[in-house]
């Protein structure tokens, strides 16, 4: 006999799975992940959709590496006509077996199945005897199954592509904040150096000081669009000081010297002043051409942490532009640690996570083959790439893959890798240009 919510329990006899069965303790989240399940069984979700939802956000609602392996193993046991409008996808698979898959301990398995049910992506279908089983019917159909429920899923899958899309649009606007923030950094050097080298008088030490703590406060890491905003703020103020600071002093010049000049002779003589040829129009409050300057370590590990995207300010295209080259003519072909990190920030966040922080390519390496598993990456195929690829190769093939797959470009990442690895024994493959180019905003 079928229950109000399209599962039975022992013939003839009808179950209320919303009243916990005495199994385990009852917690809100637990309650709310059966709520969750009572309503994804009445939508019908591919499974494609509702795994590629949680996977974006798995890391912003609390589930970790481990958890999100689980909740893959779990879901290779369902089938399509589980997700179907009126069903659930119930998978009954043993400890001994999730186990096995997983390389798990039956703590750790308890643990990280505890996890996925409080974070609502799971629920706990539990039969009288506490035990998991079920049964098809012959056209594949459930008809009686206790053990881990996926409904909340189908439930949640819009809130989640909705997350999705608030987290793209934070990480958008927080690195078109950081491109900002660069270009109002190298204009404020470029002042305050033409301003030295030429012996001009004014508050330089000050504003140099200022400037270095302003960058003191740049986050290493990913930090909030409201904290950028109000950097952002603090440089283009700063900037204005410096600027009407530095035409005033040219302008001291002008009247002490009593001789009258235009404007392209003076740009003329303050270049020749600087020795770096700093290049600098004195009669110009704010420009828009950039000048190349060199830069200090801390302005070096601040540039690191900015991901390039072509805004629509003449100003950052022309920032942009510098920055590719200069990183490109400084790393040459081979790529480094802090480009793939940085051009691949999905990888990045799930990697620290995972392991921490990671100090070199052999951190990396390890955390790739513990991450491999979450994108259906069989071991097979990444044993091959390794071999024929390298070790250091094939991993940042395969955090590009993951990165790919996590933004729903590839839809098949093993197979993606294989054709790496064909392109690269053909000799077109060429993973600095698509790492440069996801920096740069463009898929290369």
């Amino acid at each position: 006999m079928t229950s109000p919510h399209g599962v039975t329990g022992p013939i003839g006899v009808q179950h209320d799975i919303s009243v916990p069965s005495g199994w385990r303790k009852p917690t809100p989240g637990l309650g709310i992940a059966e709520q969750l399940a009572q309503e994804g069984e009445r939508l019908a979700v591919p499974k494609s959709r509702a795994f590629v939802a949680v996977k974006r956000v798995g890391a912003h609602i609390g589930l970790k590496a481990g958890d999100m392996m689980l909740l893959d193993t779990l879901g290779a046991f369902t089938q399509s006509q589980d997700w179907e409008e009126g069903r659930r996808p119930i998978v009954w698979a043993s400890n001994a077996y999730l186990m096995e898959q997983t390389g798990f301990s039956l703590s750790a398995l308890k643990r990280h199945a505890r996890r996925l049910a409080e974070a609502g992506a799971i629920a706990f279908q539990d039969s009288p005897n506490g035990k998991r089983w079920g049964r098809r019917d012959a056209e594949g159909v459930i008809i009686e199954a206790y053990g881990f429920d996926l409904s909340p899923l189908s439930a949640r899958v819009e809130e989640f592509e909705q997350l999705h899309a608030e987290l793209q649009a934070e990480r958008a606007l927080c690195q078109r904040l950081k491109r900002q923030i660069t270009v109002a950094r190298r204009m404020i050097r470029a002042r305050i150096e033409a301003a030295l080298s030429g012996a001009l008088k004014g508050a330089w030490a000050h504003f140099t000081g200022a400037f270095e703590d302003l960058l003191g406060c740049l986050p290493r890491r990913a930090g909030a669009s409201e904290r950028l905003m109000g950097l952002l703020e603090r440089f283009k103020q700063l900037q204005e000081h410096i600027e009407t600071a530095y035409l005033k002093a040219v302008q001291s010049i002008e009247v002490v010297e009593s001789v009258p000049e235009t404007s392209a002779q003076i740009t003329n003589k303050t270049q020749d002043m600087d020795p770096s040829e700093v290049n600098s129009d004195p009669h110009i409050l704010i420009t828009n051409q950039l000048v190349s300057v060199t830069c200090n370590s801390s302005e070096k590990e601040e540039a690191a942490s900015v991901v390039p995207n072509a805004p629509p300010e003449s100003q950052v295209d022309e920032a942009l532009e510098e920055w590719v080259a200069e990183t490109r003519k400084k790393r040459g072909a081979a790529l480094d640690l802090a480009t793939v990190m940085q051009a691949c920030p999905e990888f990045a966040s799930w990697a620290r996570n995972m392991g921490g922080f990671l100090k070199d390519w052999g951190d990396l390496h390890r955390v790739a083959g513990q991450l491999r598993p979450m994108i259906g990456i069989s071991e097979h195929a990444w044993n091959v790439a390794q071999d024929r690829l390298g070790p250091q190769i094939a991993t940042a093939a395969l955090v590009l893959v993951f990165e790919k797959h996590s933004a729903g470009e590839v839809a098949s990442p093993g197979g993606y890798l294989r054709g790496m690895v064909e392109k690269a024994g053909a000799g077109a493959l060429n993973l600095e240009r698509s790492f440069y180019g996801r920096l740069s905003g463009i898929a290369a």
